[in-house]
């Protein structure tokens, strides 16, 4: 089978790097890719937004299955693209449909989509810019802290915790006058729920679907979750939280309920649904849906799927997937993201990155990187992830940040805590 994901990060590198073991593989390409994916695949210097581009290729490489890694192409309606082109509509496509997308693309679709189909999230209002003022008043009826989110794509970084009442008014004020540009001319306001944050994904074809291993990831840039939000400093699987019977309440109360709402909506999802969730007391609801699977989260589940991965993905593209089996390493896995100086606000770029051949009993999945006359150099915020198993969490972690500290470049910065805050329910167990 001819394979290509679009996509030039972590996540498509950890992808790329799991289907190039299957043997339904024939070729494999990426596109763009990364100086990590080239080891794996060939890299095709097409933008994932340009579908002309991507038509091309596709009938060029005689391609049958197409992996859609970044939400922005997926919202942008690539998968309706495909859909509608003749030559185009027989190709495998891994990603929902942009009506499907806007589970991601529009916080306001998300929230109205869980309230309608009683999947458990927070209490919310949505505002623009012309009801400032109703905004402002519905602050008012909150207790601090203060959630408030970018109805758009903001890069996982259009969500901000506020403490203050008057700080809350006045960063609604800068959000609805285009602080993430389109993205925020609308802005949902959140009752905060107070508990701790992880992550559960499927892959679906519509009907069946199948749960993926979970995740808990850092957002914060700096340690104790402190500073800016970022798209990821780390991540970890399993969390040691979450127990067969909460696993099942997930299922129960947030996943049955999605994939019943898609199909009353008339939307036949194809592909990953990533339920960004926070346990409250016992109970877990819904802070986020994503259309495709995280970063970095992807690079601690992936590497935990035993079955093959490709004949997962074939069976979500070709309606067939209550027909496969989901195999899971049960050891722990961490990943350590290593990210530019100045990230999340800028990053430096074109810095030589030593040490990679140095990594033992990890894989080192690229995230912001490129060849550059032969040398590999940074390429972005996020750099390198990092990513090691352990027969438990605490072995995993020390092999992560032990290859972590053997690659160097210029800047490198990274969090020393990943995991850290879930040591306590390791003692309990």
């Amino acid at each position: 089978m001819n394979v290509l994901i679009l996509g030039s990060g972590g996540r498509e590198h950890a992808m790329a790097w799991k289907i190039s073991q299957s043997s339904l593989l024939s070729n494999l390409y990426i596109a763009p890719g990364n100086a990590g994916t080239a080891h794996v695949g060939v890299n095709v210097d097409v933008a994932v937004d340009d579908f002309k581009a991507i038509r091309k290729l596709v009938l060029e490489k005689k391609i049958q299955l197409v992996v859609v890694g970044p939400e922005g192409p997926l919202v942008q309606g690539i998968a309706d693209f495909f859909a509608a082109d003749k030559d185009l509509k027989n190709v495998g496509l891994i990603g929902p449909d942009a009506r499907a997308a806007q589970l991601e693309g529009s916080k306001d679709f998300a929230k109205q989509f869980m309230m309608k189909h009683g999947v458990p999230t927070a209490k919310y209002a949505t505002f623009t810019k012309n009801t400032l003022k109703e905004g402002k008043a519905f602050l008012a009826t909150l207790k601090p802290p203060f959630v408030l989110k970018a109805d758009g794509l903001a890069a996982g970084k259009g969500v901000l915790i506020v403490n203050e009442l008057k700080a809350a008014e006045e960063a609604l004020a800068t959000l609805l006058n285009g602080q993430f540009g389109t993205a925020s001319e609308k802005v949902v306001i959140e009752e905060f729920l107070k508990g701790i944050e992880m992550s559960v994904f499927i892959l679906t074809d519509g009907d069946s679907y199948k749960i993926l291993p979970e995740a808990k990831d850092y957002k914060r840039i700096g340690e104790g979750d402190t500073g800016l939000n970022t798209g990821g400093m780390g991540a970890v699987s399993p969390v040691p939280f979450v127990t067969p019977e909460f696993l099942d309440k997930i299922e129960t109360q947030v996943i049955i309920p999605t994939m019943k709402g898609l199909k009353a909506e008339g939307i036949k999802y194809r592909g990953f649904i990533f339920f960004g969730l926070i346990k409250v007391g016992n109970e877990p609801y819904v802070i986020e849906y994503n259309c495709r699977m995280g970063d970095p989260e992807t690079e601690v589940v992936i590497p935990r799927i035993k079955s093959d991965f490709l004949n997962l993905l074939e069976g979500a593209a070709t309606g067939t997937l209550s027909e496969q089996h989901v195999e899971t390493d049960p050891r722990s896995a961490v990943t350590v993201m290593l990210v530019s100086k100045g990230y999340p606000e800028s990053s430096d770029k074109g810095k030589e990155i030593k040490g990679l051949e140095l990594v033992k009993d990890a894989v080192a999945f690229h995230a912001g990187t490129k060849f550059t006359r032969e040398k590999v150099v940074s390429n972005g915020g996020r750099v390198i992830a990092v990513t090691a198993y352990g027969n438990d969490m605490d072995d995993a972690l020390d092999k992560a940040y032990r290859n972590a500290n053997v690659i160097e470049f210029s800047g490198k910065n990274l969090r020393k805590d990943i995991g850290f805050d879930l040591k306590k329910y390791l003692e309990k167990a």
